[in-house]
């Protein structure tokens, strides 16, 4: 039987091999084609795979079913859920790996082409050289059950945003990984706060839920090598389909 190929891990020395090991294994998942099979290779397989231990593997392997995006069954194999669990787990160690998987496996369209336009007030802090940024909105929707469940909104340079190629976003890529991979931009560190909203009447529309309800509010801030903001997202999430989980391992 075929089975599926998870892409290769980005080492991060700050973080636990294991929630790496995991986070990597997760992203590749939750961004795989609908064709792709749902077989894993074997904890030995995915050890080489990964170079890691079998005691490693077996650890990732347990996050991912306690998510409940993959399934074990002795003797036959570990097999990915044909249909993810409608709430996720918003988790953060750091990592913009880990930023990379929470924002991959969602069907993704373009709210219009990218604008430029004022810095929002709010904003102005992170962009201080400038008049304007361009911003790029997309609404995000589970793979499954077609619902939409977040909205996200983009503030970028000017010079940063020419190098993004809006039809990456379209395919489901996060900004993270465009960003880094397309555009060629080194990022240090992403600042993230997370509060809770109600949600505004574009939000209500975008997410289908009621006017007032509640959402999670999301904010990322992105820099450079150089200290400089290369881009600020907003994320508006459906309240009832995301639950916000930090978690902290001692040195």
């Amino acid at each position: 039987m075929t089975v599926f190929a998870p892409d290769p891990l980005e080492r991060n020395r700050k973080l636990p091999l294991w929630y790496q090991v995991s986070q990597s294994l997760r992203a590749s998942i939750l961004g795989r084609s609908p064709e792709a099979p749902l077989r894993l290779p074997t904890e030995a397989q995915l050890a080489e795979h990964y170079d890691v231990s079998v005691l490693t593997m077996r650890q990732a392997l347990k996050e991912l079913e306690t998510e409940g995006l993959i399934s074990r069954h002795r003797r036959h194999g570990t097999f990915i859920e044909p249909s993810a669990r409608g709430t996720r787990p918003v988790r953060t160690l750091g990592s913009v790996d880990a930023i990379v998987a929470q924002q991959s496996g969602e069907r993704t369209q373009l709210l219009g082409a990218p604008a430029s336009g004022p810095v929002p007030a709010e904003l102005a802090r992170f962009f201080p050289e400038f008049a304007e940024t361009t911003v790029f909105r997309r609404l995000r929707f589970d793979r499954e059950s077609g619902e939409p469940t977040n909205w996200a909104e983009n503030h970028l340079p000017p010079d940063v945003a020419a190098r993004i190629d809006p039809a990456d976003l379209e395919r489901g890529r996060p900004m993270t990984k465009v960003l880094r991979d397309g555009a060629g931009v080194r990022i240090s560190r992403i600042e993230d706060t997370v509060a809770a909203r109600l949600a505004d009447p574009e939000t209500a529309k975008l997410l289908d839920v009621p006017l007032l309800s509640a959402i999670m509010h999301y904010t990322g801030v992105t820099y450079d090598e150089s200290g400089r903001v290369v881009d600020v997202v907003r994320i508006h999430y459906r309240g009832d389909r995301f639950a916000y989980s930090v978690t902290l391992e001692a040195p």
